[in-house]
């Protein structure tokens, strides 16, 4: 069974950095495609940032500059970077990933910016 399994979530002020890390297991594939979305309090889960295999990666628009997405695709591991987090960063983050076009999502993790 797949299993995506967040962690890095936190409570820290705005102009803080965090790192968010997502690990699968249950696999023994590399996925095509693995990423990030957040989802706050009344608000619908909006896409954060992409990588693939190759190694290109996609942002949103709500990353403006701040987040940096890296991965290893061997160890089916993804982080996110996250700088100069503003209160309205707060949600919850969703590690997510493809493979031949079936979708996994992890359970979640909480950042929460103060200001």
């Amino acid at each position: 069974q797949v299993q995506l399994v967040e962690s890095g979530g936190d409570t820290v002020q705005a102009g803080e950095s965090l790192r968010l890390s997502c690990a699968a297991s249950g696999i023994n594939f590399s996925f095509d495609v693995m990423g990030w979305y957040r989802q706050a309090p009344g608000k619908q889960r909006e896409f954060i940032a992409g990588i693939y295999t190759n190694g290109f990666t996609k942002y949103g628009d709500v990353v403006e500059g701040r987040f940096t997405i890296s991965r290893h695709s061997v160890k089916n591991t993804v982080s996110l970077q996250m700088n100069s987090l503003k209160a309205e960063d707060t949600a919850i983050y969703y590690c997510n990933a493809i493979f031949r076009q079936r979708t996994y999502w992890g359970q979640g993790t909480q950042v929460t910016v103060s200001s």
